[in-house]
């Protein structure tokens, strides 16, 4: 599966899903499991791949704030969100991740509350493998290296959220006292 056909089909689930993280990751998996299996096993290494890239601080960052918080499984669960989003909202937040801020539902977040996260949408592949062939993914055999974490900062540090991501801030950070 290429790259193009990866995105192609979270396309195609989106479709649809009324707007619905879970709605997206059921209907993915519906797709994928009428596909051939090799294919579900591309699909698989692709996902891995996007959430390897997407494996960043300042998105970490960025979840941080719009979730009020994000754990390791948390910032896992938001990127699977992310991917229902499809792919042009999904690389521009990996590259400019204060981009969200302008995605209107991130934005009616920081009155509401609500939370993004899609932890269904990561086990896409092995359930669509289950259906289509009823046994268990095979194991990938090139794994993709996720990138080391080395830049941290304190996402409870206010000033360094406007810093790193002021439009998130703008919207998530309560404003300095004067």
């Amino acid at each position: 599966m290429r790259t193009e056909d990866f995105w192609q089909l979270i396309d195609q689930a989106r479709a649809g899903a009324g707007g619905e993280a879970d709605a997206v990751a059921v209907r993915a998996v519906a797709l994928l499991a009428e596909r051939d299996p090799e294919e579900i096993v591309g699909y698989a290494h692709h996902q891995r791949r996007v959430l390897a890239a997407s494996y960043r601080v300042d998105l970490w960052g960025a979840a941080y704030l719009i979730n009020g918080g994000a754990s390791d499984d948390g910032f896992e669960y938001f990127r699977g969100w992310l991917m229902t989003q499809g792919r042009a909202v999904f690389a521009r937040a990996v590259t400019e991740p204060d981009s969200l801020a302008e995605l209107p539902r991130v934005r009616s977040a920081a009155l509401s509350g609500e939370e993004f996260e899609c932890e269904r949408m990561l086990s896409v592949p092995w359930e669509a493998y289950r259906q289509a062939t009823a046994s268990e993914l095979p194991t990938d055999r090139d794994p993709v290296k996720v990138p080391d974490l080395n830049d941290f900062w304190d996402f409870d540090d206010e000033e360094e959220a406007r810093r790193r991501l002021p439009r998130l801030a703008a919207l998530f950070v309560e404003p300095p006292a004067e």
